[in-house]
């Protein structure tokens, strides 16, 4: 495999950028009243949908070091199936998914009217924020081919 650019280095002032980008949205989401562990579950299941294993790996760690419990973190991928979320954490979770696959029918109606149903307006934008900034990083990480090793 031929080996890839890694964009950080490449590009470090781009790279700097997505990572003010990423403060501003954690500032944001941390504004909102959004807890930091379920931060990293949203992230998590953005970057489970984008399979980008090095984002998977790292806000899984992210989450559980938040204090998230680890049945949680395990049940993310199948989270409409579980007792385990909120009504507001459903709602974060669904909108993370919808911009996540935005190309899939942008983001359905049903999604924003649920999202706005139990998310102030702070809380869907810091969101929508985080949906956008992990997606970039999902991206990054994916082109680049992150390495993960066990």
């Amino acid at each position: 495999m031929t080996e890839r650019v890694n964009l950080g280095k490449s590009a470090p002032v781009l790279y700097q950028a997505v990572v003010e980008l990423d403060r501003l949205a954690s500032e944001a989401l941390s504004n909102a009243g959004i807890a930091e562990g379920f931060s990293h579950l949203l992230r998590l299941r953005a970057s489970q949908i984008n399979q980008c294993a090095f984002c998977v790996r790292l806000h899984a760690r992210d989450a559980l070091a938040c204090g998230e419990s680890a049945d949680r973190v395990a049940v993310v991928p199948a989270w409409q199936e579980t007792g385990y979320f909120s009504p507001k954490e459903r709602a974060a979770l669904a909108l993370v998914e919808a911009v996540t696959l935005v190309s899939d029918g942008q983001v359905p109606d049903a999604v924003y009217e649920q999202a706005a149903a139990s998310l102030s307006s702070e809380e869907i934008a810091a969101i929508e924020w985080l949906a956008i900034v992990i997606n970039a990083w999902n991206r990054v990480a994916i082109s680049s081919r992150y390495p993960v090793r066990a």
